[in-house]
Formats: structure tokens, C-alpha cells, sequence
């Protein structure tokens, strides 16, 4: 009896320091570390495909409502950024991305049409020029191809590239958003030197990408 008292307790002595060891271990620190890099470049990703075109003025649109061909349209945006629409008049799509645009007719539509199912398109770009200036090759203002995207590393070669003074870890995307200017840093030097092409964001009509001059 006495043998197997002295067992069990030896047995549970072990057990506890094997605990206490396995709970006092440090964190694998370059685990935590790649974790850590995972999570930002997932968000990087996520950021980068969020960034879709949005409607400008001047913009052409096509517009198609499910079953119901009377209504369907092909408007200009006008100035204000609105279209004017069967049934529901006027509604502001500037600054919306296609699938925002066609969630605030479905909306209105819905006050007049069961389960309204609405699908737009852009048939012609009404502003489609970005502005490359500061330290490049030849600055100058240029076209975001049709139905493509257009990065910012895209747009410095179409305009001979940096000059030998140019910063280029501190490029800048100048974005005009409700109104407001907004201001995006892009280390074009991780997207040449270290492959980082999520850093090279595509770009939107009315953008100014401005690369700075070294200081020395």
C-alpha cells in the first residue's frame, strides 16, 4: 500500500513539473514573426483588391433591369455625379464602384418593383488621365487604358522611369475622395528590389503621382 502511495505521488510530482515546464516555455518568436508578416500582407491584399474603379462624371454608363427591358438605359453622369433614372429620378453614383451603384438603384426600385435585379456596365470612361510629375523622365499626363488598371510603377516607366535624383521610396499618390485630397506613400523601391507588388497600387482617373526629389 505504502508502494503505491509513494507511486502515485511520484507519478503526480512528475506530471506537475512537466506541466509547469511545458507552460513556461517562451514563445517561438520567428514563428510570431511570420504570423505577423501573414497578417499584414493578407491585408495588403485585401486593401489592394478593394480598390476598384469608382464612377466619375462624364462616365457613360449602361444600365439593365431584369425583365423589365423598358427600363432599360444608357446614361451620361452628370457633373453632380448623378444619372436620372425611370420611376426614381435623380441618384448620385459618382464615387461609387459598379456594385454600389447598381445596390442604390435596386433600393430606390425597390418601392416600385418586386426584387428588383439590376446589372450596370460602363460603356466609355469620361475621365481617364493621371498626372505623373516631379522626378521622372518626362512628366506629363496620361491615359488609363481601357477596361484595364494602370499601377503606379505602370505609370513612371510610360514616363521614362525616375531620374537620378528621385527619391523612390517616398513616391506619392495624390487622390481627390468627397471632395478631400488624400495622400497614399508607395516604396516603389520593395516593388523593384524586393518584389512587394502588392505596394504597387493601381490607379484612378484624376490621380497625381508625384515623385520627390533625394535628399542628400
Amino acid at each position: 500500500m505504502k508502494k503505491l502511495i509513494l507511486f502515485i505521488t511520484v507519478w503526480c510530482s512528475i506530471g506537475f513539473i512537466g506541466c509547469t515546464a511545458q507552460k513556461s516555455q517562451p514563445p517561438v518568436s520567428v514563428q510570431s514573426q511570420n504570423l505577423q508578416q501573414e497578417d499584414v500582407l493578407q491585408e495588403l491584399k485585401q486593401v489592394r483588391s478593394s480598390q476598384t474603379y469608382k464612377l466619375q462624371p462624364g462616365d457613360l454608363v449602361e444600365i439593365q433591369v431584369f425583365r423589365e427591358d423598358n427600363m432599360d438605359r444608357t446614361l451620361r453622369i452628370s457633373g453632380n455625379g448623378s444619372i436620372t433614372f425611370p420611376l426614381i429620378g435623380a441618384v448620385r453614383i459618382a464615387d461609387c464602384s459598379l456594385e454600389e451603384a447598381e445596390e442604390r438603384l435596386v433600393e430606390r426600385l425597390t418601392k416600385y418593383l418586386k426584387n428588383p435585379q439590376v446589372s450596370m456596365l460602363v460603356k466609355e470612361y469620361g475621365n481617364k488621365t493621371v498626372y505623373v510629375l516631379g522626378q521622372v523622365q518626362k512628366p506629363a499626363a496620361i491615359q488609363i487604358p481601357p477596361e484595364k488598371s494602370l499601377t503606379v510603377l505602370e505609370a513612371i516607366t510610360s514616363v521614362g522611369g525616375f531620374t537620378e535624383i528621385a527619391n523612390t521610396s517616398k513616391v506619392r499618390v495624390l487622390r481627390m475622395k468627397e471632395g478631400k485630397q488624400t495622400t497614399i506613400d508607395v516604396d516603389v523601391t520593395q516593388i523593384t528590389k524586393q518584389g512587394n507588388k502588392l505596394l504597387d497600387i493601381p490607379l484612378m482617373p484624376g490621380d497625381v503621382v508625384f515623385v520627390p526629389q533625394s535628399m542628400f
